[in-house]
């Protein structure tokens, strides 16, 4: 097996995600390219790129130290090719993969959802191409003039067959395990994602939206709706960080003094997060609500379950989209009906 340094990490899909983990690792002395698309990258053309976290990591690249090509060029001769686009993005990319980069290179979907790594495949369409799942559990904002920042906290976790590769992708600021069961990991990262919706439709950072107690049962309610829709399907979700997605919906209809002192010991987030399906409204964007909300009224309509806040919140976030003009700035009794 060729060592994982032997040619290029590609970060495919540079964005928010993309791009501050292609700068994190390219600071840690990794190979790194990032290829992504024109708007971010005319931005790190003009100011470079700097990425930086709310534990006060800050690190800075010159416009012509970490460029972001726009060609698929730049999967040439890659070892790792970690995918961050979004999810409707994800077929376009694979048949990237399979027309520039090396069947020996390893694939990482690094992406919201549960149901990416299967579509790279599908778009690749090569049997013995590695193509593993991966979890991204924080939160990265784009501030403008190429900085982007990392605001709540959590380690990556990847799908165990490549030997070697999360301790290759650990570097400061970024911690990577490798798991033996992702499917389950997946799922319980997307129950956690179900807030992405709610932060988008309420317009607040993310800190202020969850300490607020009637956003928090909003969305307990929602997790509710999906553990007993995975309930419904056979699956046992597991806790992608913090403790499991069985005891989330108590946790967050906590009084607001005792849900505080116990997310403090669950996660760290910057008063500068917000999800990045807010950002998708702002800048007009196609959001992921079919790979999230989508993903659990699939379930529930396939096994008699119920989940009518999740249709309301893909609702909203459709006429959101439609409409064009940025976060509605909803309540959470508009989205109760």
């Amino acid at each position: 097996m060729r060592p994982l340094e032997d040619g290029p990490l590609v970060i495919a899909g540079a964005g928010s995600i993309g791009g501050w983990l292609g700068g994190v690792l390219a600071a840690a002395g990794r190979p790194v390219r990032l290829f992504g698309r024109p708007r971010m990258a005319g931005e790190v053309a003009a100011h470079g790129l700097r990425v930086t976290d709310y534990a006060a990591l800050d690190r800075r690249f010159a416009p012509d130290d970490l460029p972001i090509e726009t060609e698929p060029g730049a999967l040439a001769e890659a070892r790792i090719v970690l995918v961050c686009v979004k999810s409707g993005a994800t077929a376009e990319m694979g048949a990237l993969i399979a027309a520039h980069a090396p069947p020996g290179a390893i694939v990482v979907s690094c992406q919201n959802g549960v149901r990416n790594a299967d579509v790279l495949r599908e778009a690749i369409g090569r049997p013995t191409q590695p193509i593993l799942a991966g979890m991204i559990p924080f939160n990265v904002v784009a501030m403008g003039e190429g900085r982007l920042h990392r605001a709540t906290s959590g380690a990556v976790k990847i799908a165990e067959g490549a030997p070697g590769l999360a301790a290759y992708l650990t570097a400061p600021g970024v911690e990577v395990e490798a798991v033996a069961d992702m499917p389950s990991i997946l799922w319980g990262k997307l129950l956690l994602n179900l807030n992405n919706a709610l932060n988008a439709l309420s317009d607040q950072p993310l800190l202020t939206q969850l300490q607020d107690r009637q956003w928090r049962r909003l969305l307990a309610d929602q997790i509710a709706e999906g553990l007993a829709a995975l309930k419904a399907a056979g699956v046992r979700p597991m806790a992608a960080t913090g403790p499991p997605p069985g005891v989330m919906p108590p946790i967050l209809r906590l009084p607001t003094p005792l849900f505080r002192m116990v997310a403090a010991a669950m996660l760290k987030i910057d008063p500068a997060a917000r999800s990045s399906m807010w950002e998708d409204l702002q800048l007009g964007r196609p959001t992921e609500i079919d790979e999230l909300q989508g993903a659990i009224l699939a379930l529930a309509e396939a096994h008699g379950a119920a989940a009518p806040i999740a249709a309301r919140v893909t609702k909203a976030i459709r006429a959101a989209e439609a409409a064009g003009a940025g976060s509605p700035g909803l309540t959470p009794d508009a989205l109760r009906g």
